[in-house]
């Protein structure tokens, strides 16, 4: 068996599928004689952009445009959906995702000059629909910090989604956004077992950080709900009652629930590290999850790709709905203000400029 880099989830590191020739690591009988493997290090690479909203039409994505302030994720979720992105970039969407970030840093000025432009239209954007915006790199590099300011400024709606404990820093611009009707946040919260959590997703943010993630924006005037993302069949669905209970007592007043995906190189790592972390388990946890995807690994189908289809899925929406209602996390989303959004005086000089050029 490869070992196992410390503190990461991915158990393997596996070519990108774009790539014309595959290079993957095996044990070659000589562990005796080699020297010890060096810590996986962390790299962060400035990405050059021209743009820095993201536009997509999913119709069961639920927001059209959205903010990734990092492509990768330290985090190392091993079931994360954006994993495959990486491969676009010749790199493995195994180890490579959880420890070669890229950033870009004008994140805040490319993001004025385009609430600037005359055309633009305001509406809610999303922030970390596909890496975390609160990675641990964040805590140095403040690009989430820098785009939530700009945002005050214009007055521009948003909503942001994360696993961490560290969107507390900023409960000083949610806060007032949130009171105003112009933010709102989501914490993910798969697991109340940490070592489950630390299994599985094991840079993030314990699951007792994140009820009081929950707890601090709640009471900073923050509407706040909850993602049991992904349920996991045979693995964490049992914690679905348990987690959304938590969630409203420390101050959720929503919730949701994606059942797991496992498109492209996802499907391998994930029964890689089942079979490593979770052996005596994972034979039934892939057999529920083809059960949930028509005896597939996954289904792309978007009307179906988010939720399943087939009795175990149905059973999981079924008692995800009772829950809700049980714990009083039912309630309408508040809707966020899209007509308070404006140009400040001090960034129309800047966007006067921009559009010149």
């Amino acid at each position: 068996m490869v070992e196992i880099a410390k503190g990461r989830g991915a158990r393997s590191n596996a070519t990108g599928r774009y790539e014309p020739e595959t290079v993957e690591a095996f044990d070659d009988g000589w562990t005796d004689q080699d020297a010890e493997a060096a810590p996986l290090r962390t790299t962060l690479t400035p990405e050059t952009a021209r743009t820095i909203i993201a536009r997509n039409t999913s119709p069961d994505v639920g927001f059209d445009r959205s903010i990734n302030p990092y492509k990768g994720c330290e985090h190392g979720c091993i079931y994360c959906y954006a994993r495959p992105s990486h491969a676009w970039m010749g790199l493995s969407p195994g180890l490579d995702f959880e420890s070669r970030l890229f950033f870009k840093p004008g994140a805040a000025d490319l993001l004025e000059q385009e609430l600037c432009k005359p055309r633009y239209v305001c509406r809610r954007i999303h922030i970390g629909g596909n890496t975390d915006p609160y990675q641990p790199v964040e805590r140095e590099l403040k690009s989430t910090r820098s785009i939530l300011e700009v945002l005050q400024r214009f007055r521009h709606p948003f909503s942001i989604i994360t696993k961490s404990v560290l969107i507390t820093r900023d409960v000083d611009i949610l806060g007032p956004m949130g009171r105003d009707g112009l933010a709102s946040a989501f914490v993910s919260i798969t697991t109340l077992d940490r070592k489950l959590a630390r299994a599985m997703e094991p840079r993030a943010s314990t699951p007792a950080k994140r009820l009081e993630a929950v707890s601090r924006l709640a009471e900073a005037g923050v509407p706040v709900g909850v993602g049991f993302a992904p349920v996991i069949p045979g693995l964490n669905d049992h914690e679905l009652e348990s987690i959304l209970e938590a969630a409203a007592k420390a101050g959720a007043t929503s919730a949701m629930y994606v059942t797991l995906r496992l498109p492209l190189e996802i499907k391998d790592l994930f029964r890689e590290w089942l079979a490593d972390a979770r052996p005596d388990r994972a034979a039934r946890v892939m057999s529920l999850v083809r059960q949930t995807r028509g005896g597939r690994d996954y289904d792309p189908d978007w009307s179906q790709r988010m939720k399943g289809a087939g009795p175990v899925a149905e059973l999981i929406g079924t008692r995800f709905r009772a829950a809700v209602k049980r714990y009083g996390l039912d309630g309408p989303r508040p809707l966020l203000d899209e007509s308070r959004f404006r140009v400040p005086a001090s960034a129309r000089k800047q966007g006067d400029l921009f559009d010149a050029a």
